[in-house]
């Protein structure tokens, strides 16, 4: 294979508001933290245990300030996007943050569902819809 892939596509839900960051000649830069969690029984106690993964979340320009304008702490969201690492330094010291820069993103919250009352529930333009990830019911698929 003679290219690389670099593309993540997270679901979670938004740990805090989104912090919007401008600058001259209209950009802008949104950044929030998205958590996903995976659950499991562990086999030893048969206790369920649930691991949550912060991610954070970077949206620039146009889907940043739509960002800004409809989600809330909470929502749940579906991101496409590519996965950076960024150095830089504090008190001489260097220090890294891993990113994800999202190019594609639709909301998944209703503002109909009464867990998340202020998100919405429009795609962003040009974006696929995620995959279903409700569990169908009494299908006949052996696995």
């Amino acid at each position: 294979m003679a290219g690389t892939i670099n593309k993540v596509i997270l679901i979670g839900h938004l740990g805090d508001e989104v912090k919007m960051h401008y600058f001259e000649g209209g950009n802008s830069i949104g950044r929030f933290p998205l958590a996903t969690n995976e659950t499991y029984t562990n086999r030893q106690t048969g206790e369920k245990v649930t691991n949550v993964e912060w991610h954070n979340i970077v949206v620039r320009n146009k889907l940043a300030e739509i960002c800004e304008k409809y989600l809330t702490k909470g929502d749940r969201v579906y991101c496409e996007g590519r996965i950076k690492t960024r150095q830089y330094e504090v008190d001489g010291q260097k220090r890294y943050a891993t990113e994800i820069h999202v190019q594609d993103m639709t909301f998944l919250s209703t503002k109909k569902d009464p867990s998340s009352p202020q998100s919405s529930a429009e795609p962003m333009q040009g974006n696929p819809t995620p995959p279903s990830v409700a569990p169908e019911e009494d299908d006949d698929l052996p696995f």
